[in-house]
């Protein structure tokens, strides 16, 4: 009788001590998945990382083409966000699942590898922060193309188009204060991109990753923050559908301060505060 019990006992608790796996990883070990990932990249030969970056500009371009097409008819301006915001989930899922090379992602992943002080190649860095940029504009108009080739396009698509270009490039009427209203909206969209990329990593099933990326960027895009990989999709497709703006009006008044404030949102908020916060945990692992 006594054994029973013995035994019952031992059973109910090694139940108690029995624990689900956890779903996601930890901070440090986000910050850490990091900085390796960021070095896998800067060890790929350059071929290979402008394909990874035309494969990540192509999915900015089905992005704003998706997230277009959800907001054709919408007249309320929280569902049209939210709509939008769900479309362009689509691109950054697939960028960040596929191991694809994003710009704005590499804003985070070059700065948290240099400030592991393990992997610091200044020529490196500079050539694949080139590479990756040039390679998402390349495969942002290759799909636009495509995209206007294929005569997908309904006019009620042109006319939500050039609603959401004139609301991109609004800025513009304020001269430089303009300008630098675009940096500091550039910080914040790679901010909430930065954690979109983090709240993807720590998940470790696919429904927690779509979650972590659909959050950030539904807010992203509901705040009309400048994020310059996005507005390359955007671009794209207003050269091809819209005699609005010329292209250098693009590149001068948004691409360009946008990209300035991508690169201090993702190295300064994500990567320089998390690196300073769990320091001493990246350390001890």
């Amino acid at each position: 009788m006594g054994d029973k019990c013995d035994h019952k006992s031992s059973n109910q608790s090694s139940r108690v001590q029995e624990k689900p796996e956890r779903q996601y990883l930890f901070p440090s070990q986000v910050m850490e998945t990091f900085s390796e990932k960021g070095k896998e990249h800067l060890d790929t030969n350059m071929p290979s990382q402008f394909i990874l970056s035309l494969k990540a500009g192509s999915f900015m371009t089905f992005g704003a083409f998706f997230s277009v097409l959800l907001a054709i008819g919408i007249d309320a301006k929280g569902l049209t966000y939210l709509l939008q915001g769900l479309g362009f989930t689509a691109g950054y899922l697939m960028v960040f699942v596929s191991g694809s090379v994003l710009f704005t992602e590499v804003n985070v992943l070059l700065p948290t590898s240099y400030l592991q002080k393990s992997y610091w190649k200044k020529n490196k860095y500079v050539k694949f922060w080139v590479v990756a940029y040039i390679g998402n504009i390349v495969g942002a108009l290759f799909v636009a193309l495509l995209v206007i080739s294929s005569n997908s396009m309904t006019p009620e698509f042109t006319k939500e188009i050039e609603t959401l270009l004139s609301h991109k490039m609004k800025f513009a009427e304020n001269g430089w204060i303009g300008w630098f209203q675009v940096v500091v909206s550039g910080i914040l969209a790679n901010w909430l991109i930065g954690m979109a990329a983090f709240l993807t990593t720590a998940a470790r099933d696919m429904v927690g990753k779509i979650l972590g990326t659909a959050l950030p960027v539904i807010l992203f895009v509901a705040g009309n923050f400048q994020h310059s990989a996005a507005n390359m999709g955007y671009f794209s497709l207003g050269l091809f559908t819209s005699d609005k703006y010329v292209w250098h009006e693009y590149v001068l008044q948004n691409l360009i301060p946008a990209s300035i404030g991508n690169i201090i949102g993702g190295a300064i908020f994500i990567s320089l505060l998390f690196s300073y916060a769990f320091r001493k945990e990246m350390r001890s692992s």
